[in-house]
């Protein structure tokens, strides 16, 4: 498998109907730097191991997840892909303020993923 072809995890997220206090419940307890934004905290893990998140209330259903989100070159590729292999799309893909594009899908088995772009 050449490095182009590699998907890694690069991302996670954390669902809640509160924001703060679920914000103030991550950061004090693992000493993480929250940045608001809106709808959302942008976590810094203040770790040179691991990924980097974010806190969401999206103020509908799905309130409380964990989801990570996988890296791919083209979403809508991966989300044919996905269908065929017996998964189903949620969201997306939707574009980003940066230009990145994400996505969300339920394995066969009804877990929830994200895919994300460069």
């Amino acid at each position: 498998m050449t490095q182009s072809t590699l998907h890694p995890v690069v991302h996670f997220e954390i669902g809640c109907k509160d924001l703060a206090k679920t914000t103030a419940f991550y950061t004090e307890l693992f000493g993480w730097t929250p940045t608001g934004i809106p709808m959302a905290s942008l976590l810094n893990t203040n770790a040179t191991e691991g990924i980097q998140g974010h806190i969401t209330s999206l103020g509908h259903e799905p309130h409380h997840y964990t989801t990570f989100y996988i890296q791919v070159e083209d979403i809508n590729h991966h989300l044919q892909k996905i269908a065929a292999a017996g998964g189903t799309k949620l969201v997306g893909p939707v574009t980003l303020p940066d230009g990145k594009q994400f996505a969300w899908f339920k394995d066969p088995e009804g877990n929830m993923v994200g895919l994300v772009t460069k």
